[in-house]
C-alpha cells in the first residue's frame, strides 16, 4: 500500500525495503504494450454546475495539472513510449473532462508531490493512502480502497484456502521483497510454527512479475500482493491466474488538493462524485482489471485508523 516514499523508479525496490512497502508492478509492462488500453474519456461531457464551483480564475489556462509518481502499475506508470497511463491517469482525464479542461499528468518524485500541491500542481493523484498525517497537511478526497489479495492458478487446482492465514500452513506463498504482504506472510509462517502446523514457506521475489511467473508455472501455490496489482495480474496473464478470497486490510486512497483552496477542493470532490454516480469510475477500474475497489462516495478527509 502506497504509504512509502521513494525518489525514482530505479530506487523503488530499495525504498520498499526501507519503508512500509507496497507492491510495485511497473516492471511488468516492458513488453506488454498491446495489453495497455487506457479508458476513453472523450465522451465525458463538461458539467456546468460543477464548473461553477471552481474559484474564479481557476484552470483558466484550460489544463488540470496533476502530479503522479509513474512507477506503480496499474494505477500510474509509463507505457513503452514513455506516456503516463493507468487508472489514476484515466481518472485525471475524466475529472478534467467534467471540469471542461484538459488533464495533464506530470511525472514527479512521490515524496515531493504533496509539498507542491497548490503551487506547482493543481492536484496529486498517485495512489496516496489516506492517513491522519496527510490530512493534517492537505485535503484528500477518497476514491478507491486498496488492500491485499491472493492470486492462485485459474480453477484453483491446488485447492488453496485463503479464508484464514492459518489455513495456508503447508503452502508456498510468493510475495515481493519489502512489502506489507511479505511481512504479513512471515508472521503467518511464525503462527503456523507456533501452532505446530505444517511449514508455511514464504518465497520472496525482487519483482512482483517474478512471483506471478512462479504462480503460472506452478512452483508456488499462491501470491499475495496489493489488491489492485492482484487484479491487474489476472489481465496480464490472460486469465491464467485468478484472485481468491476477499480484499484484506483495505484503506482508502485520495486525490490530494491544497487546504488553502477549499473551493477548488469542493469542485474536484463534486467531479469525482459525478464520475462515481455515472458509473464511469467503476468502468475505468474495470478496464484495468481492478475489482471490488471503487468507492461510491467521494468523502473528504475520511477518518482512518492511525
Amino acid at each position: 500500500m502506497r504509504i512509502r516514499q521513494h525518489a525514482t523508479l530505479a530506487l523503488a525496490a530499495t525504498a520498499c525495503l526501507a519503508l512500509s512497502g507496497c507492491t510495485n508492478a511497473a516492471d511488468w509492462n516492458a513488453n506488454r504494450s498491446s495489453q495497455i488500453h487506457s479508458y476513453d474519456t472523450s465522451s465525458i461531457q463538461a458539467q456546468p454546475d460543477i464548473i461553477a464551483k471552481l474559484p474564479q480564475g481557476a484552470l483558466d489556462d484550460g489544463v488540470l495539472d496533476v502530479a503522479a509518481s509513474t512507477d506503480y502499475a496499474p494505477a500510474e506508470f509509463l507505457d513503452p513510449s514513455g506516456k503516463a497511463v493507468g487508472y489514476d491517469v484515466d481518472l485525471t482525464n475524466a475529472i478534467a473532462a467534467v471540469l471542461g479542461v484538459k488533464g495533464t499528468v506530470h511525472t514527479a518524485e512521490f515524496d515531493s508531490i504533496i509539498a507542491s500541491i497548490g503551487s506547482k500542481y493543481d492536484a496529486g493523484i498517485s495512489s496516496f493512502t489516506v492517513t491522519p498525517e496527510r490530512t493534517a497537511e492537505v485535503d484528500m478526497t477518497a476514491y478507491v480502497n486498496v488492500g491485499s489479495r491472493f492470486n492462485v492458478q485459474a480453477g484453483n487446482p491446488k485447492e488453496v484456502d485463503t479464508s484464514d492465514h492459518l489455513k495456508l500452513c503447508g503452502r508456498t506463498i510468493g510475495v515481493q521483497v519489502g512489502t506489507d504482504q511479505e511481512t504479513a506472510m512471515r508472521k503467518a509462517a511464525d503462527d503456523c510454527a507456533n501452532a505446530g502446523k505444517d511449514t508455511l514457506s514464504v518465497r520472496s521475489y525482487s519483482k512482483q512479475s517474478e512471483a506471478t511467473t512462479g504462480l503460472v508455472g506452478g512452483t508456488i501455490d499462491a501470491t499475495y500482493s496489493d489488491s489492485t496489482v492482484a487484479g491487474y495480474a489476472v489481465e496480464l496473464t490472460d486469465g491464467q491466474i485468478v484472485t481468491l478470497g476477499e480484499v484484506e486490510d483495505a484503506s482508502p486512497q485520495g486525490v490530494v488538493t491544497s487546504k488553502a483552496d477549499p473551493q477548488f477542493t469542493t469542485a474536484i470532490q463534486a467531479a469525482i462524485q459525478y464520475l462515481m454516480d455515472q458509473g464511469i469510475w467503476q468502468k475505468i477500474l474495470d478496464n484495468w482489471g481492478v475489482k471490488d475497489a471503487a468507492l461510491t462516495t467521494a468523502e473528504l478527509n475520511p477518518a482512518v485508523k492511525e
